[in-house]
């Protein structure tokens, strides 16, 4: 299992309010998030903990940033404490935690752009509701096709399968039917130019 963790900050009139996330590789929920005034490995920490709490977590590989937080004693000593795999990425390149980077885009396009917070508290509200009523139970991704994460995740309770890459087996992919092999080209199935 794969989990990927980073923090960003949103805007308000009463300063910047952040937000940690810990997102689910296989069904791109967010199983852990957390809020605060400040950016403390304290925040990355509430956030670990939320899934650590819902999840089964052993053998889970959590990939980040090299932020101070994520390479904190603390922050390292939780991990080893619950048999989480740290995971890091090169410093300062935002492609090796793309996919945290993305639900970020997500939700700068989808909230963020769209709102202006005057208090913290009112960001915190809005925020959860779009974690938790609409990001993880209703918004589709199209690399899961097309569901949502809470969606996808109950699908593949019912079938108890899934390969090593996260995919469905018994001859699906995202609930549809995998199309039958191609059969083998040969020199009679066409000619060139005519001849």
């Amino acid at each position: 299992m794969l989990w990927v963790a980073d923090a960003t900050y949103i805007p308000t009139g009463e300063g910047f309010l952040y937000l940690a996330v810990v997102l689910d590789v296989f069904s791109r929920r967010i199983v852990g998030w957390a809020m605060s005034s400040h950016l403390y490995t304290e925040l990355m920490l509430r956030a670990l903990d939320m899934a650590l709490l819902q999840r089964r977590h052993e053998g889970v590989v959590l990939h980040s940033d090299q932020g101070c937080q994520y390479t904190s004693i603390a922050f390292g000593r939780r991990c080893r404490e619950a048999g989480v795999q740290p995971s890091m990425g090169t410093a300062g390149d935002a492609y090796d935690n793309a996919m945290c980077e993305s639900f970020f885009g997500t939700l700068e396009a989808e909230l963020l752009s769209r709102e202006h917070f005057a208090t913290h508290e009112q960001a915190r509200q809005r925020i959860f509701w779009f974690l938790e009523g609409w990001y993880n139970v209703r918004r589709l991704h199209s690399s899961i096709g097309y569901r949502s994460p809470l969606e996808f995740e109950n699908l593949n309770v019912k079938r108890q399968t899934v390969s090593p890459c996260g995919l469905p087996t018994g001859g699906q992919r995202h609930g549809r039917e995998r199309r039958p092999a191609a059969r083998p080209w040969t020199t009679r199935d066409s000619t060139l130019n005519g001849g």
